[in-house]
């Protein structure tokens, strides 16, 4: 968390409590990144900075930090602000949730220690002025505050007294986000503070960061998030920073009319708009319900308006027309959604059944997909949704129940960590190869030009790749297979404002059946049609659009926390605390015998990859040895690369393994967090 330490660089100076980036230009390395660049920003300001990948938008906050100085120019700051900011690590410390949030506020915990030094001390004066101080920092309200921040980031109440070192990387930061929330500042910056966020927590965000009275300058791919909390935006584009006034929205527009001024621009607006008329006019004639079809219309409009801004756009791309329409798509039957795993007890036959076990975590699935059907699952992290959409996509079968395909059913499945299942050591073009070898390499070659992989970049290692430009991979490697239903799981990760928009335009005008997870309402709203609900591990229609949803997270937050509230009272009775410290010690137990199982298996497919790994390091420094060519070393050299290639297929194997291991296990600790165990 920043203090005034991080103020007093010479370049700094007081001008009536503006922040003022006066022709400062900046380089790292040989590339620029800013070039006599102004702009300014007030006081109670909240800004949304955007601007392509690698335009210098965490230059920016580093500098903001004073972290970094300007080349030339000058940076002028009011020198008594506070900065608060997202740390980026969590170190695995036994501190509680609860302690380290309030970690955040370095002036109460100043004051706490002063306290401890004085009555140590016996200095009765000092005491006073420490207490005085404690007050001052509304220290005896601080330990209720910090508990509301981690309630509405997820957190139990239970959770609250965890320690640091017992949740996952995402729970991590968010307890970070809740330490930055917890440090009075001045100016807060965030940097993609949704990303670890379910739909739920995004909500309570936004309505405290609405709140917050200070500066804040956030950056951010979910243009829905922008526009609920920002009244200015900061464009970086072509070495500069531009400030527009109003919401993400509305800076596109505003952008979208200077683009519209040049005749070009103008032409190719038309065009888009006729493309996107299409299916617009298909979604208003299909729409069922007459308050999805308003929010629906409502959404297309815009896109119509907003289309222009797009222009500049890296690339746009479209699904390739399914071959078949099978319908139904897909048909279960009471099915267990769920994971088997070695040591726990289950049937040994996959798809129908009615037997149960391993670990379920969606209970009682009875669904028909309709050809056509254009559906987005909503539900808190934990509840099952990738759960469900992994046993839709056959890549977890089912515990129990009938999962029924139809006739020619081709299904595109994206999974929230696609991108860790490619193989990073191969070019876009092989990936390619892989999937359609009897293809052309001109015609493979062409297909991945339609997503910006072009020439040396088509043919090169993945391994530089940007966590974007791997997304967009992941996306054309589906989009190949011709698919005519669409499952998809958070697909927006990794993706800047511009692809995310392009997903959305060919998401829309996609002819087969989609089902979606997203965190991304822009996208849910323009795609989707109909919403399903997963809830205390329960698939249940919900009857209405995300507006409603709105709503109905903001009244289960406000009952949850009266029920949290009506629990700490009651626990005040010795008999009751004590029936509750039993059955929290049951529950912990209970996880205990079902994380074990899981762990095993992580721990044994770690240590496969680390074999595996040191193997594939040895076989290639002998490939790439001139030496091993010789004509005496023939053999050796040809059982090597026979090697490396079972060597490869495994390793993408145990790989893929280790990630729905820890999915499984992920799964499970957020079951538990929600306060649903998963039965066995």
């Amino acid at each position: 968390m920043g203090d005034a330490e991080h103020y007093n660089s010479g370049f700094r100076i007081l001008v009536d409590d503006v922040i003022r980036f006066n022709q400062v230009s900046l380089a790292r390395g040989t590339k620029p990144l800013f070039d006599n660049t102004t702009f300014t920003l007030n006081p109670g300001e909240k800004a949304g900075l955007v601007g392509a990948n690698g335009a210098g938008k965490s230059t920016l906050f580093a500098m903001l930090r004073d972290h970094l100085h300007p080349d030339a120019g000058d940076l002028q700051f009011p020198p008594t602000w506070r900065i608060a900011h997202v740390a980026q690590e969590t170190p695995a410390v036994e501190r509680t949730a609860l302690d380290y949030t309030l970690d955040g506020d370095v002036v109460l915990r100043s004051a706490e220690a002063r306290i401890t030094a004085a009555s140590a001390a016996h200095d009765g004066h000092a005491e006073g002025e420490a207490h005085a101080a404690f007050a001052d920092a509304d220290g005896y309200t601080a330990p209720a505050r910090a508990e509301a921040l981690l309630l509405g980031l997820g957190f139990t109440l239970e959770q609250t007294r965890s320690s640091v070192a017992s949740f996952s990387g995402g729970w991590r930061m968010r307890l970070n986000l809740a330490q930055a929330l917890m440090c009075p500042s001045d100016l807060l910056l965030l940097d993609e503070p949704t990303n670890h966020l379910d739909l739920d927590a995004i909500v309570w965000l936004e309505d405290w960061l609405r709140r917050y009275p200070g500066t804040l300058v956030v950056i951010s791919h979910d243009r829905e998030f922008l526009d609920a909390i920002c009244n200015v935006t900061l464009h970086i584009e072509n070495l500069r920073v531009k400030r527009y006034g109003g919401n993400y929205t509305q800076f596109e527009i505003l952008r979208a009319q200077q683009l519209t001024l040049q005749q070009s621009a103008f032409q190719k607006q038309q065009r888009t708009i006729a493309h996107l008329q299409s299916f617009v006019d298909r979604f208003k004639a299909q729409a069922t319900k007459a308050r999805q079809a308003q929010s629906r219309v409502k959404a297309l409009e815009r896109m119509e308006l907003i289309a222009p801004a797009h222009i500049s756009s890296p690339f746009t791309f479209s699904f390739r027309e399914p071959d078949s329409a099978p319908n139904p798509m897909l048909t279960l039957e009471d099915v267990r959604c769920g994971y088997r795993v070695d040591g726990v007890d289950a049937d040994s036959g996959s798809g129908s059944g009615s037997g149960s076990g391993g670990i379920v975590i969606v209970d009682g699935v009875t669904l028909s997909v309709q050809n056509g059907q254009r559906i987005g699952l909503l539900g808190a992290n934990g509840q099952g949704k990738s759960t469900l959409i992994k046993t839709l996509a056959g890549v977890l079968p089912a515990l129990a129940g009938s999962v029924r395909p139809g006739k020619g059913l081709q299904i595109g499945y994206f999974a929230q960590h696609q991108v860790e299942t490619l193989r990073h050591d191969d070019s876009p073009l092989a990936h390619m190869a892989r999937l359609a070898p009897d293809t052309r390499e001109q015609e493979l070659r062409d297909f991945l030009g339609g997503f910006n992989f072009r020439g040396d970049m088509a043919s090169s290692s993945i391994a530089p790749f940007s966590g974007g430009e791997k997304a967009r991979l992941a996306l054309a490697l589906i989009i190949w297979q011709k698919p005519n239903l669409l499952l998809l799981d958070e697909p927006t990760n990794h993706l800047d404002l511009e692809t995310r928009h392009a997903l959305t335009m060919a998401l829309a005008q996609f002819e087969g059946t989609l089902i979606v997870v997203s965190h991304d309402r822009h996208l849910l709203r323009a795609t989707t049609d109909q919403f399903l609900l997963v809830a205390n591990h329960r698939l249940q229609p919900f009857d209405g659009d995300l507006d409603d949803y709105r709503d109905w997270l903001l009244q289960h937050a406000a009952e949850k926390r009266a029920q949290t509230a009506a629990t700490a009272a009651g626990a005040q009775n010795p008999s009751e605390r004590k029936e509750q410290k039993r059955v929290e010690a049951e529950a912990r137990q209970k996880l205990a015998q079902q994380r074990r199982p899981l762990q095993n298996k992580i721990n044994k497919l770690e240590g496969e990859l680390e074999k595996l790994n040191t193997e594939k390091a040895k076989l290639d420094i002998l490939i790439a040895d001139p030496a091993s060519y010789e004509p005496a070393k023939k053999s050796a050299l040809t059982e090597a690369l026979r090697r490396q290639g079972e060597v490869a297929v495994k390793l993408a194997q145990v790989e893929s393994d280790w990630l729905e291991a820890q999915e499984a296990l992920e799964e499970l600790e957020a079951a538990a967090r929600s306060g649903v165990t998963p039965t066995l």
